[in-house]
């Protein structure tokens, strides 16, 4: 179903949309068929020259974009989530769009109208009704982290309803989100990973630990398969604590993996794409102060973050040029954050190994795209509508 912004549109505009849609419409009824902000900009961009030049084509030109700013979720990282969405509309750029935060819990979706007022979404056309008008929105913004935002579920509902989005597509967000799929995929195209082991729930009870000590080492790391990174991590230095690790791990996933221990420089790395071109923001260097680079180490502060890494210049080049890679193999779009493990090699030259693909990484002011693009002496705001526009 066409749809239309009507509310947004001037007395004149409604008027020449009027004469426009009755054309496209049943000719023997003649209904207004309602179309949204970006489909009309492209219906007029495919009509006759003539058209263009008619003050209609001007006004759909200078209307203010919808934008949802997607957040919250089914996970453990729903507030986490809800920071990110509060960062990202502090970076877009009012003048530019209409921004709205959108909290979605399982089957509750409603939008921020600002002053304590929230607004149901209506989730057969994602619309929400405000003072008695239908408000439409352009582009989903995707912000949350974890399922059903993470792992291609509500890329999967956009699609449905022909939303653009602003992360990857159902298939690159479901292989991203499983880790041992993931790097098991990659490492076919020569990719670096850790040595892993599987373990889906029930498994745990007849895993042989002195197998996975022998393939795998310890310590090693045990996380949950597919969720977000932070949540039922442990990092496990023998045998005796592999049972409990596994346990927590399965807490917040049906399937677990056991990692090999990565001794080295963790970076991380972000990665976007707009007209064709790829491009990869300063690398962060994670020195936490925990064990690992754990919940507190990422959430509240107990953590050194250095952008850009100190690295060799030569290992940065490198690292950019594996980000851009993946990216292009995974067929990436939006902003994408890539984190790795610096090891070395017997000749003491680095080793890049991959360490996860994060397609919706955090977005405060703090966190590591904001930090990266500000190093490369960028604006949030200008990378945000570089990813927007691209799409349309």
């Amino acid at each position: 179903m066409w749809r239309a912004d009507k509310y947004l549109l001037g007395k004149q505009a409604q008027e020449r949309v009027s004469l426009l849609t009755c054309e496209l419409a049943n000719p023997m009824t003649c209904k207004l068929v309602n179309l949204p902000t970006c489909q009309l900009v492209n219906l007029f961009n495919s009509s006759t020259q003539e058209l263009k030049e008619e003050k209609i084509y001007k006004d759909m030109k200078d209307l203010k974009r919808n934008i949802a700013i997607v957040c919250g979720g089914n996970s453990s990282e729903h507030e986490v989530s809800l920071r990110s969405a509060r960062g990202l509309y502090s970076f877009f750029d009012k003048e530019k769009y209409n921004v709205y935060i959108v909290d979605i819990e399982r089957m509750n979706w409603k939008v921020d109208l600002g002053n304590g007022e929230k607004a149901i979404i209506d989730k057969n056309d994602f619309s929400f009704v405000h003072e008695g008008e239908q408000v439409f929105f352009d582009y989903a913004y995707i912000t949350i982290h974890g399922t059903p935002g993470e792992n291609g579920i509500m890329q999967g509902y956009f699609e449905l309803i022909d939303m653009p989005y602003s992360t990857s597509g159902v298939l690159v967000e479901a292989l991203t989100f499983d880790k041992y799929v993931l790097n098991n995929y990659l490492r076919g195209f020569g990719v670096n990973v850790a040595n892993s082991i599987l373990v889906r729930r029930g498994e745990e009870f007849s895993i042989d630990e002195r197998a996975v000590e022998a393939q795998l080492g310890m310590p090693c790391f045990v996380k949950p398969a597919a969720d977000g990174s932070s949540f039922g991590v442990s990092k496990v230095k023998n045998i005796d604590q592999l049972a409990p690790a596994l346990r927590k791990a399965l807490m917040e996933d049906d399937s677990a993996v056991i990692e090999s221990f990565l001794d080295g420089t963790e970076i991380s790395v972000g990665c976007y794409r707009v007209k064709g071109q790829t491009k990869v923001l300063p690398a962060t260097e994670v020195v936490s102060h925990n064990e690992f680079f754990d919940y507190d180490a990422k959430y509240n502060g107990q953590v050194e973050e250095i952008t850009p890494a100190r690295i060799a210049d030569e290992t940065a080049r490198r690292v950019a040029e594996e980000t851009a890679r993946i990216y292009e193999i995974l067929n990436c779009n939006g902003i994408i954050r890539i984190d790795y493990i610096l090891t070395k090699e017997p000749d003491g030259t680095d080793k890049i190994n991959l360490i996860e693909v994060n397609t919706t990484p955090g977005m405060t002011p703090t966190s590591f795209i904001p930090q990266q693009v500000r190093a490369a002496g960028m604006e949030m705001k200008d990378v945000l509508s570089e990813i927007v526009e691209n799409q349309f």
